[in-house]
């Protein structure tokens, strides 16, 4: 891949060589050599250091902060998946995660609960969100479930769209980004 010097170097070579059957002494407007081509140059500057990946989503409703929304990729035989988030409370009132909705046949918060050596999940009608702390939605404990996938499985890069009913904070809308479960963990700490 070449850097974005080298890129917009041959941006501006190739830009102001004279094109065949032109008047010798143009090469393209005088508005676009000097107002829109420089206009141009700088937002590709501004834009080639100023993007930030999809997996770096942050949404901030009200007094909550909701990070890193994800789900696994899941095999073409799965029936479900699970969505995972942290939610961080910043201010002084505590709040619930009471609902979570998206296009699928079934969306339910869960959490995985170990009995007698066997892990099962349970749903459950609400996820505490403390004031002044941070909850995390991960594997093992609570997490969203998406059901109904029949035959449709979460494919990495994918982005699927839920909004997340919080009973203080009302609906908050999300994206749950689709990773590999092979790709090595990335920090979550913002």
């Amino acid at each position: 891949m070449r850097s974005a010097r080298r890129l917009l170097s041959d941006l501006i070579f190739n830009f102001r060589q004279k094109r065949p059957g032109v008047h010798p002494g143009f090469t393209r407007s005088t508005t676009v050599n000097t107002i829109l081509f420089p206009a141009f140059a700088v937002a590709a500057i501004v834009a080639a250091f100023t993007t930030t990946p999809a997996t770096a989503q942050q949404i901030t409703a009200g007094d909550l902060v909701i990070d890193h929304p994800f789900v696994f990729e899941t095999p073409v035989t799965a029936m479900a998946g699970g969505g995972y988030l942290e939610i961080t409370n910043t201010g002084d009132t505590a709040d619930r995660l009471i609902g979570v909705e998206a296009d699928f046949p079934r969306v339910m918060i869960h959490t995985t609960e170990e009995k007698d050596g066997v892990a099962r999940m349970m749903h459950v009608d609400a996820v505490e969100v403390p004031a002044g702390a941070t909850t995390v939605l991960a594997p093992g404990g609570f997490h969203v479930m998406f059901m109904g996938l029949q035959g449709d499985p979460f494919e990495t890069g994918e982005q699927i769209p839920a909004t997340l009913i919080f009973e203080n904070a009302g609906r908050v809308d999300v994206i749950f980004d689709v990773r590999s479960r092979t790709a090595p963990a990335t920090d979550q700490s913002g």
